[in-house]
């Protein structure tokens, strides 16, 4: 004959009684019948060996076995509460912590927003944003010492996983009042000759641009180099020269007046990307994040280009620039 083992049932039932003192009470409670709970109790002390009840007519009386047995009982419940607090604290990402790296211009700008925005639904998750040139990210990304970054890429490369979200073009930027400002848009033949202020060697986008005009056999004029399209877009605002930015960086340096932006002709495209590292699986919390700053890099930086739509774990591979 089988044996009844003790369940949750049964602790639930006792429990019950002796909160509320009574086999009705605990019935209603636990939306069951006056004759299951007494059954459950009776059970339970068949089980346990002892009187966990004395019995005076209809009412009922913890035993000291009893009392000394809902301690016990109680302890559980504290414990399985603890759990349930444990459980919700994970549900919410509470004591999480995410490491974000991006450049200069996206990190004190467009991912402080999203930083903004994520902590007013998820305050209890600690966001560290760190900001380096593009080949620190790249690489603090590809180590896994970063969960996320947020870039511009320019040309492929491994070591990361990639998703791309908006595309771009580059565009070309002269100082307010240029004579070529007069045209709705430039090619590379209308930069011959003039003084032309350059991103530094031995980066993507300034190989890229030396290649576009080498092949469409226009000389240049260079004046000056600057690592960030911002002090590209400062110099050629001081009436230096013009020159080939990323969109982004002409979009938010043509507030501070000084400078006209005009489209280019020729392909010279940049992405706005996501980047994670390669070997490391995405928990809930970066993917989270993830979604928050694809929706604003669309909303912010949506006008610059267009989305880029990728199959869900689709990725590539890319270099910042």
């Amino acid at each position: 004959m089988a044996t009844t083992r003790m369940s949750l049932r049964h602790i639930e039932a006792f429990r019950a009684v002796m909160v509320s003192g009574s086999m009705t009470e605990a019935a209603r409670r636990m939306h069951t019948s006056q004759p299951q709970v007494s059954r459950l109790i009776g059970q339970l002390e068949k089980i346990a060996q002892f009187a966990l009840f004395s019995r005076k007519g209809s009412r009922l009386t913890a035993t000291l076995d009893g009392t000394r047995f809902y301690k016990e009982v109680e302890k559980t419940f504290v414990g399985l509460a603890g759990l349930e607090s444990a459980a919700a604290g994970i549900r919410a990402f509470s004591a999480g912590r995410l490491t974000v790296a991006a450049m200069p211009r996206l990190a004190g700008g467009l991912l402080a927003r999203v930083v903004a925005q994520f902590k007013t639904r998820h305050p209890d998750v600690m966001v560290s944003i760190q900001s380096g040139n593009a080949g620190a990210i790249h690489d603090w990304v590809s180590a896994g010492l970063c969960d996320l970054g947020l870039a511009l890429l320019s040309e492929d490369s491994p070591g990361v996983q990639v998703e791309p979200v908006l595309a771009m073009n580059c565009v070309a930027v002269l100082p307010r009042g240029h004579r070529l400002a007069r045209l709705k848009a430039l090619g590379a033949e209308h930069f011959g000759g003039e003084p032309f202020i350059s991103f530094s060697g031995g980066t993507a986008l300034r190989h890229r641009i030396d290649l576009l005009f080498a092949d469409a056999e226009v000389q240049r004029a260079l004046v000056a180099e600057a690592s960030l399209g911002a002090s590209i877009c400062a110099m050629v605002g001081a009436g230096l020269g013009i020159s080939i930015v990323n969109p982004l960086a002409a979009s938010e340096e043509t507030g501070h007046g000084g400078i006209e932006v005009r489209p280019f002709l020729h392909p010279l495209p940049v992405t706005a990307a996501l980047l994670y590292p390669q070997y490391h699986s995405r928990t809930r919390l970066v993917e989270l994040f993830a979604r928050y700053a694809r929706q604003l890099i669309l909303k912010e930086m949506g006008h610059l280009g267009a989305p880029v739509s990728t199959m869900p774990g689709v990725v590539g591979a890319g270099r910042s620039v």
